[in-house]
């Protein structure tokens, strides 16, 4: 069930009203400090003087930490040397706090000095070390924005791709999954769209390589993700940069003795919400009543549900074991999973293994580490699709003839004669194997040599039976079999040495520097070959030379490209009294994807950060626990497009007789050369601050950015001659974003048998094509987004330079006549015929006006988590707000003028008033803003008297559970958010599919056991 979404405004209605601090019910000591007053008939005491230091880990004195007399109200703050100076009376108690640390509380008795060691928090983030590209910094020292996420922010539902553990926990990082099929993938953009044709999704970097494969992730063998968000954090990985950079760090071996860990779940999926369709029963009154013209075969049949899995059931099983002692650690672990799809014929099973070990030796002054990975999977690609044949299929007509065979027409797939009688399987096998030295040649001196090889490699059979549907309608070989089989392998070799000095002066200076060499090997091949014409199915697709070659009935392809990239790269960080943090990259990068006058390309960047509740000034901010200002500018670049792209390629042409009496092969250029061809370049700017407030209770970080991506790649028409092709692949145009986001944790409740923290993460921004043309190629605008389906409607999205990304470009309705004809404002605002609407590509002469955009104004999120003794709860939402969606099945299927297929029902009441063509307006566009009920966790943690036993939790989980929206098709969470409107993963942005795999909840119970 749906419920239309109240309008909100901003963010303040998902975030103020979880607040207790902003609630009537808010407890006053929440802000105990806030405010101090003092009072006449305050009983007069005689206090003494307390003075004393307070000191870190490491015995350095500690500014800034908040010192406060709780009995009498009475604060002051640590100096640069971290003394103090408090009065106090004996038996009241004094309170040291500070941001990372535990609060320590002193009752004072006969003394009069008081020396004070903090001891770290597990509850903060501060100190958390933090990967940001060869290198690891502190939270504290970090200069730019990077978010991490780590295992005890992951989502809990089950991943069927890693990177399903971040959905909404990342301001900024959108990640769409267009549904629960096991073997789609994820569309991924962070901070809007940063480009037209090439890679447009952020670089994946797993320990260390960069490229990684995502099929070499388990969930239970990832410690954390860091999220580069902003230009001077991602600079250093130069051109594959431009979209950020998400580095994922696996779980490693730690000193202690062997620690086995188990975690092992179920998930079942149940249909959620189908759209809605006529049944037979309304088929036939609607044809009775004289509403619809089609015709009555007398059955009752719903094909929607014989190509459901209704039995699915997804098996996890991850067993990993690790250790290790002064000189050693290790950890291998093996997982087993299972995904079984809502649909039939749509499956992926996989087995995966890895195992890392370090070595010390050489008295500690050498440290090697070794990873290695592997995934063997197969997937049944042959379901998952289907969805509009069987909804829209006459539901009073059988897919079987009277003696039971299956019954083919040439205007709809018998989809489930398709599942019994197809195949279509992949097998592939993944392997990755890293190396690293560390040597440590002298004190603060540390050399490294970093190696990696992955290796990607599938196969593809598919077969389609004599009897098949395709076979037997196919007009080249009728009745025959067809056979496909294809291969790829891809393969990418990287060799990475760096050199690092660290020096600390006089306690108050550190600075340090690394330099690195990165080269990197890229080469992808492929073949295939279908046959058809079979005359049995014995053979399937496993000996394609049975049947003789004939003209129309085979295909043959094979393919090889490769590239190389080498880079230069450095990067400075000095920190000076803990306080300010300074960081300057630079990488001097080439590819041979470049033109010949562009293979290299620099990539500079520069940050600060100052935390400013270090200073004296700020002693008596008492609520103001932890307060830092960061600042950066940083250039990336984009290097995703195909290989060769720079230069003349050739391609075959036809037959042609020579004098000698031979038919020779004929080759011509198929491209054209661009020897200018360069990196599409990314400047930004970020500002941001992080904050921790009302005794470290509320705490988080908010960030400001601007960014201009220059020299954008894309295809251009020629002039002929000088060049042999009307088309080349060329830089030209610009596009800009800006946006805020704004992360927020709050520790609303913390008992001893009781606590509840609240995390919120928010953002939104502004993207823009601001140019599309140069004094050499001129193009004012470019449309996107097929709408498809029945009728020539064209693109939805028309992206104008100087104009919003994102937005829909369309006829106005203006009504429809008596007769149900459609009529639409001109441009004057004038009610025409759809025949008088011009719709020229010029904006100074098109009735075409926009009329949305597709690009969601706010993403945000809401995790709260509550602990009950030994029980946990989680309850997660997500909301996309201030968004339009094109109703595609509305507009296909809502109407009764050209069809005789099954409608949806509202084709008889919302959109009844249509007796006309299908049209392609804003009477289909509808605000998609929803907010929904997206993860729910429930676990109970069972304690162990038993040391060999450490532990056991068992939880349930529930995905997709309830969603508020108004938009009246699919669940808009599902609907394309990224790119600017071409096709990915098979969905375009902002446009609902007519074929929708259907929307499921999805119940997981699973067990986590250590010993």
């Amino acid at each position: 069930m749906k419920i239309n979404l109240l309008k909100l405004t901003g963010i303040s209605a998902i975030v103020l009203s979880s607040f207790p601090a902003f609630s009537a019910e808010s407890d006053r000591k929440d802000f105990d400090g806030f405010l101090e007053f003092e009072f006449p008939w305050h009983k007069a005491s005689v206090w003494k003087v307390i003075t004393g230091k307070v000191v870190d880990e490491k015995n350095l004195g500690v500014p800034g930490v908040g010192v406060q007399n709780i009995t009498t109200g009475q604060g002051t703050v640590t100096d640069a040397n971290g003394q103090f100076k408090i009065d106090a009376n004996e038996n009241e108690v004094i309170r040291f706090t500070y941001l990372g640390y535990q609060t320590q509380n002193v009752t004072i008795a006969a003394q009069t000095t008081l020396n004070i060691k903090l001891a770290v928090s597990a509850d903060t983030k501060l100190d958390d070390v933090v990967v940001v590209g060869y290198g690891t910094r502190s939270q504290r020292e970090l200069t730019s924005a990077i978010t991490k996420v780590d295992t005890s922010q992951f989502r809990q539902s089950g991943a069927r791709n890693a990177l399903d553990l971040l959905q909404g926990k990342v301001a900024g990082l959108q990640i769409t999954r267009s549904s629960s099929n096991p073997n789609s993938g994820v569309a991924i953009q962070l901070r809007g769209v940063t480009s037209i044709s090439g890679t447009s999704s952020p670089l994946i970097v797993i320990d260390g390589i960069p490229g990684g494969n995502l099929d070499l992730l388990q969930q239970d063998d990832i410690e954390s993700f860091s999220v580069l968000k902003d230009g001077s954090a991602a600079a250093i990985y130069g051109t594959r940069a431009n979209a950020g950079v998400i580095l994922v760090t696996t779980k490693k071996g730690r000193k202690g003795p062997s620690q086995f860990n188990y975690n092992g779940y179920v998930k079942h999926e149940t249909l959620y919400e189908r759209p809605d369709f006529m049944n037979a029963s309304q088929f036939r009154e609607k044809i009775a009543s004289g509403q619809y013209n089609a015709k009555d075969f007398g059955g009752d049949f719903s094909y929607f549900d014989d190509i459901i899995n209704k039995d699915n059931l997804t098996n996890y099983q991850n067993l990993s074991v690790s250790g290790g002692g002064d000189k050693s650690n290790y950890r291998g672990s093996f997982t087993y999973n299972r995904l079984d799809g809502f649909s039939r014929e749509n499956s992926r099973e996989q087995y995966q293994f890895r195992m890392s070990l370090t070595q010390k030796g050489f008295k500690d002054r050498v440290t090697a580490s070794f990873n290695v990975a592997s995934n063997i999977n197969k997937a049944n690609l042959l379901g998952g699709s289907g969805w509009e044949n069987v909804l829209t299929k006459n539901p009073t007509e059988s897919y079987y003839n009277p003696d039971g065979s299956y019954l083919f027409t040439r205007n709809i797939t018998n989809e489930v004669a398709r599942l019994e009688q197809e195949t279509n399987r992949r097998s592939q096998q993944t392997y990755s194997a890293d190396g690293k030295i560390d040597v440590d040649i002298l004190t603060g001196l540390k050399a490294s040599a970093f190696v990696a090889y992955q290796r990607n490699q599938f196969v593809d059979n598919q077969y389609r039976t004599l009897g098949s549907q395709n076979s037997v309608e196919n007009g080249d070989s009728p009745g025959g079999g067809y056979a496909y089989k294809g291969t790829e392998l891809n393969e990418n070799f990287n060799f990475e040495p760096t050199i690092e000095y660290s020096k600390t002066i006089n306690d108050k200076h550190r600075l340090t520097g690394m330099l690195g060499y990165s080269y990197r090997y890229e080469v992808n091949e492929s073949f295939s070959a279908n046959n058809r014409g079979y005359t049995n199915d014995i053979f399937e697709e496993n000996n394609l030379g049975s049947v003789p070659i004939g003209i129309n009935r085979v295909g043959l392809g094979s393919n090889k490209n490769d590239n190389t990239l080498i880079a230069l790269f450095g990067r400075v960080h000095y920190t000076y009294d803990g306080k300010v943090n300074f960081e300057a990259v630079l990488r001097r990068e080439g590819s041979s994807r470049f033109g010949a006058n562009n293979k290299w390309a620099s990539f500079p960047a520069v940050s600060a950060s100052y935390e400013i509740t270090r200073e004296k000034f700020m002693e008596n901010m008492k609520w103001l626990n932890f307060l830092k200002i960061r600042a950066g500018y940083g250039e990336t670049g984009n290097s995703g497009f195909a290989n060769y792209a720079s230069l003349v390629t050739l391609s075959t042409g036809n037959l042609y007789p020579f004098p000698n009496g031979e038919w020779l092969q004929t080759y011509g250029p198929s491209r054209n050369p661009n020897p200018n061809l360069r990196w599409e370049r990314k400047r930004e700017y970020n500002f941001g601050v992080d904050f921790s407030m009302l005794n470290n209770k509320l705490s988080g970080s908010i960030d400001l950015f601007k960014r201009n991506i220059i020299d954008l790649l894309d295809t251009y028409t020629s002039p002929q001659p000088p060049f042999v092709q009307s088309s080349i692949y060329t830089n030209v145009g610009t596009i800009s974003a800006k946006g805020l986001e704004l992360t927020l944790s709050y520790q609303a409740i913390k008992k001893d048998n009781f606590s509840w923290n609240i995390d919120f993460a928010g953002s939104t921004i502004d993207n823009k094509l601001d140019t599309y043309s140069n004094e050499v190629y001129k193009r004012d605008m470019r449309t996107f987004g097929g709408i498809g389906g029945a009728g020539d409607l064209g693109d939805a999205f028309r992206t104008y330079e100087g104009r919003n990304i994102g937005e829909f470009w369309g006829k106005r309705f203006a009504g429809f006549t008596p007769e149900g004809k459609w009529t639409f404002f001109n441009k004057n605002g004038v009610a025409v015929p759809n025949a008088q609407i011009n719709t020229s590509p010029f904006r100074d002469q098109t009735d075409l006006a926009l009329i949305g955009n597709a690009i969601p104004k706010y993403y945000l999120s809401l995790g709260n988590k509550f602990t009950y003794k030994q029980w946990d709860l989680n309850i997660f939402l997500r909301s996309k707000l201030d968004f339009d969606v094109l109703n595609t099945l509305a507009l296909s299927y809502g109407n009764k003028f050209g069809t005789q297929g099954n409608l949806l029902n509202s084709a008889f009441t919302k959109y009844a008033e249509i007796n006309d063509t299908y049209m392609y307006s804003d009477y289909y566009l509808e605000k998609g803003s929803f907010l929904k009920v997206d993860e729910v966790t429930l676990g109970y943690t069972f304690k162990f008297n038993d040391k060999a036993f450490r532990s056991l939790r068992v939880y349930a989980v529930g995905q997709n559970l309830a969603l508020l929206t108004g938009y009246s098709g699919n669940d808009p969470d599902l609907i394309q958010d990224t790119g600017l409107g071409q096709e990915i993963n098979g969905r375009s942005l902002g446009i609902d599919t007519r074929s929708p795999y259907p929307t499921t909840r999805q119940f997981v119970f699973g067990v986590n056991f250590g010993f």
